[in-house]
């Protein structure tokens, strides 16, 4: 059974300085809204993103309750996230092991949260073309299911990850968040059925949401042994492990890639904002850059050319774009600056130095 625990102070001392997702202005602005110390709940908080969220809110000295079932989160994530912390700080986190495909065990977690931040999800876009049920299983009645529990747990906030899939063969760039295309996989449907469920809810049920549609995301983390692994830890890996390198498709195709700690800074913004306007809505995360992957090749065995002097040579071999990938995006992310104050602030290339290092200890 979870206990509600004492909540916690906050001072402006406290911000961590390893993400450095704010300048100092938006500190003091979003210091204020900390004061109520609301108790957070993290659906997929052992994964990439969710243990990104985790340690920025335990280093804020926030009271946490996760939620995952480790189907594709790690305990080593979540070991790391501890091994960052004071025992006092880690003494706020408490872990659910649980699926949210059961409504009971979505109820537990919510019944002691004030804002949910839900990163659960089966995230890749041939897994979904490989197995559409489970995907939507997952991605669609897992979603549902929260929705319920925070309704009937009173959860006062809904912030959820949706995806830039949901644009589909929309040709338009920048991508705006009210113009989308056809979708191209199951993945990309259950994204958009979250959002349109987020909706209904908040018209029905009077629920508060915000929706944050991210553009490929990378970091610390990021899982690179997944069997559908993502382009970034991909390519670390087989650099710093010496295998063939493979772009799919030209090397022109382009991706808005965007920093984990710019993605935590979103959430925050998303679940903290007190602008009544903002609320209800969906918003483009990322960088608001495009970066070819010819380009994006160069920048990590670069940095992975400074400790492994064999990457220096690596060409990369050139094959078939894979089933519902998509040629381009780039994000226009003027609504999220306007309505929540989103201020990205780590470069591609910076976030790639950043990454490398944890890339090379992860693979030592």
């Amino acid at each position: 059974t979870l206990i509600r625990v004492n909540k916690v102070s906050y001072s402006k001392e406290s911000w961590p300085r390893g993400p450095g997702f704010l300048n100092k202005n938006k500190k003091e602005s979003v210091h204020s809204m900390f004061r109520s110390s609301p108790i957070w709940l993290i659906t997929g908080v052992a994964g990439f993103i969710g243990s990104n969220l985790l340690e920025s809110l335990l280093k804020l000295n926030q009271t946490v309750i996760g939620l995952d079932n480790f189907s594709t989160g790690h305990r080593h994530n979540l070991e790391e996230v501890q091994r960052m912390l004071n025992p006092d700080q880690w003494n706020k986190f408490t872990l659910i092991e649980g699926d949210i495909r059961h409504l009971d065990t979505c109820k537990k977690a919510c019944e002691n949260a004030d804002i949910v931040l839900h990163q659960a999800a089966l995230g890749s876009v041939p897994g979904s073309i490989e197995d559409p049920l489970l995907t939507n299983d997952i991605n669609v009645n897992g979603f549902i299911n929260m929705l319920m529990a925070s309704k009937d747990t009173g959860v006062k906030r809904f912030v959820f990850a949706g995806s830039s899939a949901i644009y589909g063969d929309s040709h338009n760039l920048p991508q705006k968040e009210e113009i989308i295309g056809r979708s191209l996989s199951p993945y990309a449907i259950t994204k958009y059925i979250n959002e349109l469920y987020a909706d209904i809810f908040s018209q029905v049920y009077k629920m508060e949401y915000i929706g944050l549609r991210y553009f490929n995301v990378f970091g610390p983390r990021q899982d690179p042994d997944g069997a559908y692994a993502a382009v970034i830890p991909k390519w670390f890996s087989d650099l710093i492990m010496g295998n063939t390198v493979y772009i799919n498709g030209d090397g022109k195709t382009s991706r808005d890639f965007c920093y984990i700690d710019n993605c935590v800074q979103a959430n925050l913004l998303a679940a903290l904002t007190e602008n009544p306007n903002a609320v209800n809505q969906i918003y483009n995360v990322s960088l608001g850059r495009q970066t070819t992957l010819d380009e994006l090749f160069i920048m990590i065995r670069a940095c992975v050319s400074k400790l492994y002097t064999h990457a220096q040579t690596v060409v990369p071999v050139y094959r078939d774009f894979r089933p519902g990938d998509i040629c381009h995006s780039l994000a226009d992310i003027a609504k999220a600056k306007s309505m929540l104050e989103y201020d990205p602030r780590i470069s591609v290339q910076e976030g790639l130095g950043k990454s490398a290092n944890w890339y090379i200890n992860y693979f030592s």
